[in-house]
């Protein structure tokens, strides 16, 4: 079993939809197997193995672990419960590598080695380990979790794999009990005869144990002896991880980005749309305290489809010839990019999208819930929704208003995670604060910003935007 720590201390778990499934072949020495994956990345969506024929006495090899029966269904520690009783969801992503026909029939006759480092796809997992080790999102199942904890009794028989990991823990148990609970497991559970358990157990297990497995120990930070009955072994490892955690933890500071852009010039990466004489008069509408709630909403609509229009014409465009209904040849230009996708944060940013669909037909939309932690006052994500394949697409992230910029900052660290380049994201408010268009251009200087106005701290029209709109689509 070994250990990895994520770079940032995520606080909640995050959920995603809508990823895509597609084929993707691996070749490994001689032998060229095709997966069902969602990506290069992807453990989620490996299908499931045809080991064997689908026979009473020979059933799939299905990926079981033993465990003590003694072991509690949680440890506690002062801020934190462990719980050892059942799996999260992201248990079983198996990294093993899929049988051809002829390794399938090998299987069945208990011929076929799993304990050899070649019948796992190493490649794949340390590619899937490097992106969890940089907090990068993967299509798989969520890892929303602090820790990630990959085990397998081959754990540390790759290299790459080892610089990897944070700590290692090689679980150690007398011979005897693994027989006894390798019997139990492969009888009971996979449908199998004693004869054919205890042949590859002497031909396979065994001698794959003594090369492969038992030299490994002298890698490893911790040496448990009888697994998880050793409950000081298993305080001395909670411990350990818990310091890991409160060390490596990312603090918002925001009071320090909020001195930092003190007497500077507003970042060049700030667009605001220009003060007309009928942008003024809708804003005279919305600020003034009289206004109903009918008139509020409209004339909101109307200045954030101004923006979005404006927010627009930063969209890099190539030129293109069209020919008009009258024959003639048109010089015009169009979106060189692949597509425009649109981003909210919940709940104030979800007003906008109303205005974006009526200027951009057909958009997909995504959101994301970030609400700030009361106790520790640090933004934490909520829920997650992106549309497939968003790495590729322009990003249109809409707030209808920015203050501190802390829900900006990990709505864009977000988007990052999931590979959109950062020059192709724009950050569009309603209303923005200076000390939050400071705090997005100094951490992402790249991101594009537009707002409607812009001042030294938000207006009191800021919290009415978002209960306006609230009411509105409470009775939608």
């Amino acid at each position: 079993m070994a250990m990895k720590m994520n770079q940032n201390d995520v606080q909640m778990p995050q959920k995603e939809e809508g990823e895509k499934e597609e084929d993707r072949s691996t070749s490994r020495s001689d032998r060229l197997v095709k997966r069902k994956s969602s990506g290069d990345d992807s453990l989620g969506s490996l299908p499931k193995h045809p080991r064997c024929p689908l026979t009473p006495s020979l059933s799939p090899r299905k990926r079981t672990t033993s465990q003590s029966k003694t072991e509690p269904p949680l440890l506690r520690t002062n801020k934190r419960t462990i719980y050892t009783a059942g799996r999260p969801p992201w248990y079983n992503a198996s990294v093993e590598e899929v049988l051809t026909k002829d390794e399938q029939e090998l299987a069945a006759k208990n011929e076929y080695n799993f304990d050899h480092p070649e019948a796992f796809d190493f490649e794949l997992l340390v590619t899937v380990l490097r992106k969890l080790k940089k907090g990068k999102s993967i299509k798989k199942t969520v890892y929303g979790a602090n820790v990630v904890i990959f085990e397998g009794i081959l754990a540390f028989a790759n290299k790459e794999l080892l610089k990897l990991l944070d700590m290692k823990v090689f679980v150690d148990t007398d011979s005897d009990i693994r027989l006894v609970r390798r019997l139990k497991r492969d009888i009971s559970d996979r449908g199998r005869d004693i004869n054919g358990v205890i042949k590859q157990y002497n031909k396979f297990v065994k001698p794959s144990f003594e090369q492969y497995i038992e030299p490994t120990v002298q890698v490893a930070d911790i040496v448990v002896p009888r697994g998880g009955e050793n409950f000081v072994a298993l305080d001395l490892i909670v411990q350990h991880v818990h310091s890991q955690l409160e060390k490596r933890k990312l603090r918002w500071d925001m009071s320090a980005l909020a001195s930092a852009h003190q007497g500077q010039p507003l970042p060049k990466t700030l667009s605001v749309l220009e003060s007309t004489p009928q942008v003024r008069g809708m804003h005279t509408i919305i600020r003034n305290k009289d206004t109903n709630r009918d008139e509020f909403i409209f004339y909101s609509k109307r200045l954030m489809r101004l923006l979005i229009e404006h927010a627009l014409s930063f969209l890099p465009l190539k030129p293109v010839q069209v020919e008009t209904p009258q024959g003639s040849i048109y010089e015009g230009k169009r979106l060189s990019g692949k597509r425009v996708t649109g981003v909210s944060i919940l709940r104030a940013g979800e007003t906008m999208e109303q205005a974006l669909m009526a200027v951009c037909k057909d958009i997909r939309l995504g959101k994301i819930l970030i609400q700030t932690n009361h106790d520790t006052g640090e933004p934490e994500l909520h829920y997650l929704r992106l549309p497939k394949d968003i790495s590729e697409d322009y990003v249109i992230l809409m707030d209808s208003t920015v203050s501190t910029g802390a829900a900006a900052l990990m709505a864009v660290r977000v988007l990052l995670d999931h590979d959109v380049q950062e020059d192709k994201i724009f950050l569009l408010s309603l209303l923005m604060a200076e000390m939050g268009v400071h705090s997005v251009a100094y951490a992402f200087p790249k991101v594009i910003s537009g707002t409607v106005t812009l001042g030294r701290t938000l207006p009191r029209t800021g919290p009415r935007v978002m209960k306006g709109w609230t009411t509105e689509l409470k009775f939608c």
